[in-house]
């Protein structure tokens, strides 16, 4: 039984759609931020990084949700593409989606809606990054039905777990100009695995408020000096 550590936001979902589409069984064992619960020693033992997702496999642990996703399409031999140059595409649109659109939409998210004092700068900055990478997916899916074609693989889960939150990030309009994107977005959707990952919303309560306590735990930042 894996042990799968998780809250909802984008990455915990997209290893959450990955476990539901592979058929491996695991146990969602909830990790709330807002409360800190990230800097438990327990949890710092398997993450040192203070972050989810994080999944223990037997004697293997695993952290950052797109090395879980590569543990667990090697480990069941589904959602990977086969042989060159479709390896290389994965990796590519992979890493993409991991060092492009997770990070800037995050950051968009962050300037745009939790930053105590905003800072035109950076939310420009961020929002124009985010829109950029989220325009050369959109472009990317114009003419295929998936990431990599006509094949479902482990990149569209990375895609779907942010897809979910473009208009959080982008806009409550975003989707109109990210038609190819919000199609995607629909197809995977209609998958049973991305229903039953979405009803981990009902498994486990975890804080809404955004108030001062969540926001030390969340925005961890140096301390100005006396």
């Amino acid at each position: 039984m894996i042990r799968f550590f998780y809250n909802l936001s984008p990455n915990p979902m997209k290893v959450a759609l990955c476990l539901e589409e592979t058929g491996l069984p695991y146990e969602p064992v909830p990790v709330d931020p807002r409360k800190g619960e990230q800097f438990d020693p327990a949890y710092t033992a398997l993450n040192p990084n203070a972050k989810v997702p994080t999944i223990v496999d037997g004697d293997v642990t695993v952290f950052d949700s797109n090395a879980i996703l590569l543990y667990l399409a090697g480990k069941t031999g589904r959602f990977l593409p086969e042989g060159e140059p479709a390896r290389g595409e994965m990796l590519s649109w992979l890493m993409f989606v991991a060092t492009g659109i997770g990070p800037f939409s995050g950051q968009c998210v962050h300037f745009r809606h939790f930053a105590p004092n905003g800072g035109a700068y950076a939310t420009e900055r961020y929002a124009f990054e985010a829109r950029r990478h989220w325009d050369i997916l959109n472009a990317r899916l114009a003419d295929r039905a998936y990431v990599l074609g006509e094949t479902y693989t482990i990149v569209d889960m990375a895609v779907w777990g942010w897809a979910r939150m473009v208009p959080f990030v982008l806009g409550e309009d975003a989707f109109a100009t990210l038609p190819h994107v919000k199609r995607h977005l629909d197809a995977i959707n209609a998958r049973p695995a991305a229903q039953a990952a979405e009803a981990l919303k009902g498994r486990h309560t975890f804080k809404s408020e955004m108030d001062d306590e969540a926001r030390t735990f969340m925005f961890r930042a140096p301390q100005s000096a006396a």
